[in-house]
């Protein structure tokens, strides 16, 4: 989170409802917020353009339209909104707030996914953009930085396949005829996903948002995009002048229909693409069900397997291998759940031959039965136990370690999000799955977290801050706010934080508590200035005020029981009854008069005016010092006068 300037709408309540508690992003246009909707609470993401687009009447108005064109959408894998308003003259949207974090977050992460999840987020996007243009509607700027990846049921979004995916701003998108410029004549879509026709002649539909999800997916294959550059007009001719690469010249290995996909969706003539996200979507989950018609394992494991001892018949070990139960929400619809989508008929015998000898036909069945029982019973024993191992043991190895041990056993790894932990070191392996001991395939893939080191939040700089605004921020960092003592501040308003325990910058524990001294505010008393006053005056003068003097004595060649300095300093305010320390002087040192018996007269006078003293000399001033008054080594205050007799 960003402390670094406070943010004046955090703690503050919109509408008398919606009560902001933290800053979830900052865009170029809007800021997304957290907050609570007291009427229902429940949490929501508000959205809020800045004040210096509120002058733009064009892009006001696109805004408010944003809520409008989502509430049209009524579909799970689409951000829903709740409300709309303006706040101080800046127009505001209440939407569903989603628990995970974005695709683009997912992929600078972990760079690239593997096909089973890449596809299983694509069907949940294509799904949400397909109710889209059922509607009318374009999104026009289809990216990881829209696709939102909720928490999975089970917890966590490192099982990407059971999470939730939604899309989010469909403020951009218009009816399939509107522009697809804006007021400026610049693109509205980012140019790494923007399809030909959009740069060439500026006009979008629904096969524009194909092109860009293809582009999504090439990016989740590859962990890259096909074009990149500094100057985004070059990049956006490059997706006009070439075809997307197939992602297998990226990562070799990967499925030839993931190329065929792609290639597909993302053709430069839109005419030559699917017609919009459902037929994709179509497109997707067929792809789905080849690769796993393609894989011996998943033909196997679907098939019923025969009772011991059983007369095995042909057709019942032959596997169902298509589309495995999907969600509703993926479900195509001409396609029944598991179990409902074969059914199992007898192979008729064939008649023996006259003369009752061995019939050739029937002979060759039972031939390819037994053959087909013999394959079955090996594939079954490959699935079942062959192609396993151990899952190894990588809990406390460091990421060198692991990268190491995987590479050279086969495995491949990939990083889950991490945990933080007290005891294991930074960039070790703190937790692992499959976890150690438990099956695996060989080759398979081992998802690793690494330990994040203890989890520290930095106690950010609550000094000027509301109460609730200090709350808001010490709540997004996972701590917890106590109020201390209060005192009166000059500068802090009331109700405001002068301080807090432990100060700005320190870093704490989760749950931890942070203590602040809130301002009451200007105090009622000004201090007077009583520098250089006699200390009773300032008695008096302190009294009349309704304070109290407190009085340190120091060395000082001021006159005695002069005020010398005081705390607090002038014009500080002080509540009644504060005490004021005031410094006051002890006069100046004493002078020891010296000893000037048998001196010269003259002598003995230069003597004592070099000390400070006054002289007086009696009698003869050209004679010796025959006594004096006062006598030797006594101690008298500066400027005394000592007198000497000469003769």
């Amino acid at each position: 989170m960003d402390t670094t300037v406070a943010d004046t709408l955090i703690g503050t309540t919109i509408d008398g409802r919606y009560r902001i508690t933290g800053r979830v992003a900052r865009g170029g246009m809007a800021t997304v917020y957290t907050a609570t909707d007291e009427r229902l609470e429940r949490t929501v993401a508000l959205k809020i353009i800045h004040p210096s687009q509120a002058s733009n009447a064009h892009f006001v108005d696109r805004f408010t339209d944003e809520a409008k064109t989502i509430a049209r959408l009524t579909h799970p894998n689409v951000v829903a909104v709740y409300d709309q308003g303006r706040h101080q003259g800046l127009p505001y949207l209440v939407m569903e707030y989603v628990q995970g974090r974005t695709l683009r977050d997912l992929l600078t992460q972990r760079r690239r996914l593997n096909p089973v999840e890449a596809l299983a987020i694509l069907e949940q996007m294509l799904a949400a953009i397909a109710a889209a243009h059922r509607a009318g509607l374009v999104h026009r700027d289809v990216k990881p930085e829209n696709v939102l990846v909720a928490e999975a049921p089970s917890g966590g979004v490192a099982n990407l396949v059971d999470a939730v995916v939604k899309v989010a701003d469909f403020g951009l998108a218009r009816a399939v005829e509107a522009s697809s410029t804006d007021d400026s004549g610049q693109l509205m879509a980012t140019v790494a996903y923007v399809a030909p026709e959009l740069v060439t002649e500026g006009h979008a539909d629904a096969r524009t948002d194909v092109y860009s999800a293809g582009i999504v997916l090439f990016e989740m294959l590859t962990g890259r995009v096909p074009y990149d550059g500094d100057d985004p007009v070059a990049v956006a001719w490059q997706h006009v002048d070439n075809d997307v690469p197939a992602p297998s010249s990226i990562v070799k290995g990967l499925p030839s229909v993931l190329d065929d996909l792609t290639a597909r969706a993302t053709r430069r003539d839109p005419g030559a693409r699917p017609t919009d996200a459902g037929a994709l979507l179509a497109e997707v989950q067929t792809v789905r069900d080849d690769l796993g018609a393609a894989n011996v394992e998943t033909a196997l494991l679907r098939q019923v397997p025969p009772t011991r001892g059983a007369v095995t018949d042909a057709t019942t070990i032959v596997p169902a291998v298509g589309a495995g139960e999907r969600p509703p929400w993926a479900r195509l619809p001409n396609q029944a759940p598991r179990g409902q989508q074969y059914t199992a008929g007898r192979i008729p015998r064939s008649r023996s031959r006259s003369g009752g000898g061995p019939d050739r036909r029937r002979i060759l069945l039972s031939a390819a039965v037994a053959v087909m029982v013999l394959v079955v019973i090996g594939s079954t024993w490959w699935v079942t136990l062959g192609r396993y191992t151990d899952s190894p043991p990588m809990v406390n190895k460091t990421k060198a370690q692991a990268e190491l041990f995987a590479q050279q056993n086969g495995f491949e790894l990939f990083y889950g999000d991490g945990a933080y932990s007290e005891s294991v070191p930074k960039d070790t392996v703190v937790s692992q799955d499959p976890p150690a001991g438990e099956r695996i395939v060989k080759g398979g893939v081992l998802t690793v977290n690494l330990s994040l080191g203890p989890e520290r939040f930095a106690v950010p700089d609550l000094a000027g801050l509301e109460l609730a605004a200090a709350k808001g921020e010490l709540a997004q960092l996972n701590l917890k706010l106590k109020e201390g003592s209060k005192q009166f501040s000059d500068t802090v308003p009331e109700g405001s934080v002068i301080s807090s325990d432990p100060k700005s910058g320190e870093a704490l524990k989760r749950g931890a508590t942070v203590t602040v001294v809130l301002s009451q505010g200007q105090a009622p008393i000004r201090v007077p200035d009583l520098n250089g006053k006699n200390i009773n005056d300032a008695r008096r003068e302190l009294g009349e005020l309704g304070l109290t003097a407190v009085e340190r004595y120091k060395d000082s060649d001021q006159p005695k029981d002069q005020v010398i300095g005081q705390t607090p300093k002038p014009n500080t305010g002080a509540a009644k009854d504060a005490e004021v320390t005031l410094d006051v002087s002890k006069g100046p040192p004493f002078v020891v008069v010296p000893d000037l018996t048998n001196q010269p007269c003259q002598q003995a006078k230069g003597a004592l005016e070099g000390l400070g003293l006054r002289v007086r000399i009696d009698f003869n001033p050209d004679a010796v010092v025959r006594s004096q008054q006062p006598g030797g080594n006594t101690q008298v205050p500066p400027q005394s006068e000592v007198a000497i007799q000469c003769f």
